[in-house]
């Protein structure tokens, strides 16, 4: 199911013994734009204290009751490494985040995570690691509340800032950020394909977009009424004469069988 980060934000996060709290926002990596953490809000439980809860620990999502099922005792969570809320999520964090809860490194291979296309399956094969002779890649992980306010840069010319991501809840993977172009064309929000992003600009906290502005204001429209169908995406990878990413991760999974 395809999903906006701002509506899974705040949906309560239960683990096997009791809730441990609300979606706060989300850490992605750049590389292949995919969920690798979720923050949780634990109120009152763990004062002061930032909890990082990876989509190997998720269940399922539900989003007529707005929570979150999560595969972890509380007693996990607690005593899990600890990150404080005023620092990045290092690499050294990350190594003994998951040696804790012995889940493969999903740096370690080619696909989304590691060595399988998908959380769950790579779960399962804990102590996965890279393929012989493949060095780990470095993930640089960005926050959705920060990303959230990055203006967008055409190929000829500004056409709006980021207002939200579009979540796949089985894979993780973001699939299109929303793109609200008030300043040019009031009230018309587009989707764009991370795959389509030409570079992004940390420093200048710009997003580079190699497609034209025409060709953005005359894609499929984006409501927040709007369900995204397979008809709809592929209509809008038809307008931008894209393959659609479903055919790639077909691909994918049947060569990692």
């Amino acid at each position: 199911m395809l999903i906006k980060a701002k509506t899974l934000k705040g949906y309560t996060m239960e683990s096997v013994n009791g809730e441990i709290g609300r979606v706060k926002e989300f850490y992605f990596d750049d590389r292949h734009w995919t969920i690798r953490y979720m923050v949780a809000d634990t109120g009152n439980w763990l004062s002061g204290r930032q909890v990082l809860i990876s989509p190997y620990a998720l269940v399922a999502t539900n989003s007529e009751e707005q929570h979150i099922a999560v595969n972890l005792t509380k007693e996990q969570i607690e005593k899990s490494p600890s990150l404080n809320s005023d620092m990045p999520v290092s690499r050294q964090f990350e190594e003994a985040y998951n040696g804790y809860y012995e889940w493969p490194m999903y740096w370690g291979g080619p696909y989304m995570w590691g060595a399988y296309p998908y959380a769950v399956v790579a779960a399962r094969e804990k102590g996965s690691h890279a393929r012989p002779g493949e060095k780990p890649w470095n993930p640089h992980l960005r926050s959705t509340n920060e990303v959230s306010s990055y203006h967008i840069q055409a190929a000829d010319g500004d056409i709006g800032h980021v207002d939200d991501f579009i979540i796949d809840d089985e894979t993780w993977a973001i699939r299109y950020l929303v793109i609200d172009t008030r300043n040019w064309w009031p009230g018309k929000k587009v989707l764009i394909s991370p795959h389509w992003i030409d570079k992004i600009s940390w420093e200048a906290s710009k997003v580079f977009i190699n497609l034209t502005r025409a060709s953005i204001k005359q894609s499929p429209e984006y409501t927040e009424e709007l369900l995204l169908t397979r008809d709809y995406e592929n209509g809008l990878h038809a307008h931008y004469n894209r393959q659609g990413y479903w055919v790639d991760e077909q691909a994918v999974r049947e060569h990692s069988r």
